[in-house]
């Protein structure tokens, strides 16, 4: 190999060889996101409307819902929604922070009893500027993880992959709710 071959368009030789996830893409691009000039309705308030298995919800509450997050950091990774249309945690009710709160614990029960996650990532990204994909609807951020389970695909990859559908999964962790 001469010094002016490059990788995968890295722009710089190096020993790393390049797995490719061109479907990520598509979220990237603004798929299934309300963003401008794309006029697509929010996310998490258009799946409210169609039935559990299709919108890969596990589980419906008074105020807030639990669904399979489609575009997943890790297998089970799952997303506490408000139903209401809201942007910030300060602009929801008690009674939504209660069921939000109260709805990752008992998905963190569900989760260990389902797949044993040796621990779990929670988090709420507040506003674009924090990384939120839809900013719009507020939702909670369930992530199960495992030793080991960032090993080179996702490290390298910048690739995860996923031992099971997320239907297969969703079917899993609401027969175990």
């Amino acid at each position: 190999m001469s010094s002016g071959d490059s990788f995968g368009g890295a722009g710089i030789p190096d020993a790393w060889q390049r797995l490719w996830a061109p479907h990520r893409l598509n979220y990237l691009a603004g798929e299934n996101r309300p963003l401008p000039g794309n006029d697509i309705a929010c996310p998490f308030c258009r799946i409210q409307e169609l039935d559990d298995p299709q919108a890969l919800i596990v589980h419906r509450g008074s105020t807030a819902y639990v669904v399979m997050n489609l575009y997943p950091y890790n297998a089970g990774h799952l997303l506490i929604c408000a139903n209401r249309h809201v942007a910030d945690l300060t602009d929801l009710t008690i009674e939504e922070r209660a069921e939000i709160s109260e709805l990752s614990a008992h998905a963190m029960r569900t989760l260990r009893k389902v797949s044993s996650p040796a621990g779990f990532n929670l988090g709420m990204n507040q506003g674009a500027i924090s990384g939120a994909g839809v900013a719009e609807h507020i939702h909670q951020h369930v992530v199960p993880r495992w030793g080991g389970d960032a090993n080179f695909m996702p490290i390298i990859g910048h690739t995860k992959v996923l031992p099971q559908l997320l239907s297969e999964t969703r079917a899993a962790l609401a027969a175990n709710w």
